[in-house]
């Protein structure tokens, strides 16, 4: 079990690693191309790898699961959570629109009880509060700075944390290939309904950069742009891998918090590729939300470790 473990919280770790990459490559698209043909290319270049993937690991006929539905609907619930993550990237900084993401593990410790029957305390649930301190200081409403771009950024991150929970209760069938599989198939027909919907709507223009990334026509991409969407499908090929692995081999409470090593990365990108400099407020607000996050899972252990030391005490 406590091999099983590690090798979730490491598979997480390096899948969060390796999603960040996207976020870069995403944002420098995201002035001149809409986000269902960024979607569209990056599931197309994924798609062979993926059928590749599955074929080695489970055989083919592995897809032709018998919780197709519950399959579909998690892999439309991640079609949904990373669309509107995209957008408010379009809109945000990275550092911000990360760590407004980052509520994700707090969302999935708390949901954690109701949904997989896995004890959760009042004190994790506390520390959601405090984590949405984190949120308001971040958003600062009522300061004449706030954009609403940031709400999608928490949207995403409550639809995640559940798409999470449900890898967690499908896994003892599904495999993380599979389940990868499907979020690709979503990605994919996703982006060609949503962008097929504006265009016979005749919808081709916003005024905010997050509903014009949207909404934007399709256009042939230059070659370094289409690198960029293509890049993103070997991103996310081994990302959703990786992070469907780490949440079928441990338990969502324990390893929830280790998607916080995510934070390490946005602000190097950002600062790299896009001269962006943390504020302030970005900074304390991301620390209560990381903070929060970290007493949940001390908690959580805490809890857990109880039985065990009730069962070996000499009294």
């Amino acid at each position: 079990m406590q091999n099983r473990m590690v090798r979730g919280i490491l598979s997480l770790c390096l899948g969060v690693l390796v999603f960040s990459l996207q976020d870069p490559l995403v944002k420098a698209v995201s002035s001149g191309y809409p986000v269902t043909e960024v979607m569209a290319i990056r599931s197309i270049v994924a798609l062979p790898i993926l059928i590749i993937l599955v074929n080695a690991d489970v055989g083919l006929r592995a897809i032709l699961s018998k919780r197709f539905g519950l399959l579909t609907i998690r892999a439309f619930i991640q079609f949904t959570s990373y669309t509107v993550y995209y957008l408010a990237i379009a809109a945000l900084p990275l550092a911000d629109a990360v760590a407004l993401y980052f509520m994700a593990p707090l969302f999935i410790m708390a949901l954690a009880g109701p949904y997989l029957g896995e004890r959760v305390s009042w004190r994790t649930l506390a520390t959601v509060l405090i984590g949405m301190l984190g949120v308001i200081v971040m958003v600062r409403p009522g300061a004449g700075l706030f954009d609403w771009a940031a709400l999608l950024s928490l949207g995403s991150a409550a639809l995640y944390g559940f798409s999470q929970l449900m890898a967690r209760k499908i896994g003892d069938t599904e495999s993380s290939t599979v389940m990868a599989f499907y979020q690709n198939g979503a990605y994919l027909v996703g982006a060609a309904v949503v962008a097929g919907t504006f265009h016979l709507a005749g919808i081709t223009h916003a005024v905010h950069p997050s509903v014009e990334f949207l909404v934007r026509p399709w256009i042939w991409p230059t070659l370094p742009d289409f690198l960029k969407m293509a890049a993103c499908g070997f991103v996310a090929s081994a990302g959703m891998i990786l992070l469907s692995q780490g949440y079928r081999l441990a338990p969502a409470n324990r390893v929830a918090t280790f998607e916080y090593t995510g934070i390490l990365w946005s602000p190097l990108w950002g600062f790299l590729f896009f001269a962006e400099v943390p504020r302030s407020t970005t900074v304390i607000g991301a620390a209560l939300i990381i903070g929060a996050g970290l007493l949940a899972l001390n908690t959580e252990r805490r809890k857990s470790a109880a039985p065990v030391l009730a069962a070996t005490d000499p009294v």
